[in-house]
């Protein structure tokens, strides 16, 4: 696979962070999420996506306030969440705490009222069978693009540049990206990285699709949270979950592939971490901190959070005080962001699965000097193990307790039930 773009170096230590301006704060505005962002960055959140910011469409709205993805204009601002003067402002005050803002980008589909069925309705597929605009499966609110017209590429992209132009956003998060054509992305990407290099992150599983890594920075990985769903229920072993990984791995590092446990669709209709991984759902967290890749976390989970938020209607999430999780995500975004053997797609860093007494999942990954060891139990009972493996030397710091052990004479640890230990090589 070529991969004709070369990401900006920030993305490789990067971490995501996915806010849902509607039931972030209970003005549900870019102005009042504002507040959040100096504890954002105190806590090592890095790169901000914003979940759509485009006015949504009337037509055969779901809910009261309908639905994100259905978008009535590509250059507006939904005014539920303020107008493109808040946004510009949101992302200033952003750059200025040493964040990065990207936006999510619907390019698949509209609503129903969008500005361009007016228009331009030869930007859209018809359906033969009612003579109006097609919907895709199961989604009635929203309709088609139709990708053989290069005048509506064209406008997309367009619109695209839009933001970058008056916003100065730092990239796209591209929803559903492989429903769109692979070579559209290509033209997008080459058009506006002439003016503005950015981080492009799309909606999309590696491992089905790995034709679209010749375009995006960043994946998903679907695969792989499915699969950690089915283990903790019992329907696969720990080795179908190495043998997924390894599958991931024989991709090469041409996508980063990003790593979570939530995220808005996931909360939304499938449930919370909790919900689905229980008491692993913490064990999944520290793997997608410190495996190849970039971690993602959705609004509220540093809280916990452990409620689904409405999608269509307003449900704010249940602040507290105090983020009982804060301190704990800090830890592992900065590990990540900081130590050279932490960086997602650079072909200097190695990663070694390793070998123990225990069964349990081990592996270091190593750039030069620096190197990071990582054990996580994912059963329900205390393991005690040995670790067999040479590649394991030398004086380690736990990362979280701050306890220093020197791995060349003590080869035995404990694990307490999906559990985990975290060493930095000092």
């Amino acid at each position: 696979m070529i991969h004709e773009f070369t990401p900006l170096d920030w993305t490789h230590y990067t971490n995501i962070y996915e806010v849902n301006i509607r039931q972030y704060t209970p003005e549900g505005t870019f102005h009042a999420f504002a507040k959040h962002l100096p504890r954002l960055k105190a806590m090592g959140v890095h790169t901000l996506w914003l979940m759509p910011v485009t006015p949504i469409s009337e037509k055969i709205r779901q809910g009261s306030l309908g639905s994100y993805y259905a978008c009535s204009d590509y250059t507006s601002v939904n005014p539920e969440f303020g107008d493109v003067e808040d946004l510009k402002n949101l992302v200033q005050q952003a750059h200025d705490v040493g964040c990065n803002i990207i936006i999510d980008w619907v390019a698949n589909h509209t609503g129903w009222d969008h500005r361009w069925t007016k228009e331009h309705p030869e930007f859209y597929n018809m359906d033969a069978a009612t003579n109006d605009f097609k919907t895709p499966k199961g989604m009635h609110d929203i309709i088609e693009l139709n990708y053989k017209n290069l005048a509506m590429q064209e406008a997309m992209i367009d619109a695209m540049q839009y933001w970058i132009d008056y916003c100065e956003i730092d990239g796209f998060r591209c929803d559903l990206a492989a429903w769109v054509p692979l070579q559209f992305w290509k033209k997008a990407r080459k058009k506006i990285d002439a003016v503005k290099p950015l981080f492009w992150f799309g909606e999309y599983d590696e491992l089905d699709n790995p034709e679209y890594g010749e375009v995006f920075d960043a994946s998903y990985t679907w695969n792989w949270m499915h699969q950690t769903k089915d283990f903790y229920d019992g329907k696969l072993k720990q080795a179908d979950l190495l043998n997924c990984l390894k599958k991931y791995d024989d991709l090469g590092d041409h996508t980063m592939r990003t790593w979570f446990t939530s995220n808005h669709d996931e909360n939304s209709w499938n449930g919370t971490e909790y919900e689905k991984y229980g008491d692993m759902a913490i064990a999944l967290a520290v793997f997608s901190c410190t495996w190849n890749g970039i971690p993602l976390m959705y609004s509220g989970q540093e809280l916990p959070n452990r409620k689904r938020l409405k999608f269509f209607d307003k449900d704010c999430i249940d602040w507290k005080d105090e983020c009982a999780l804060a301190d704990f995500y800090t830890t592992l975004l900065n590990v990540h962001t900081n130590n050279p053997a932490l960086r997602g797609g650079d072909g200097n860093v190695q990663t070694f699965r390793i070998k123990t007494s225990a069964g349990c999942m081990a592996f270091l990954r190593r750039k030069a000097m620096n190197e990071v060891f990582v054990l996580i139990n994912f059963s329900a009972k205390d393991l005690e193990g040995e670790i067999l493996d040479k590649n394991v030397v030398g004086s380690f710091q736990n990362i979280f307790s701050g306890s220093v052990i020197d791995f060349t004479k003590q080869r035995t640890f404990h694990l307490p039930a999906w559990g985990f230990l975290l060493y930095v090589k000092q």
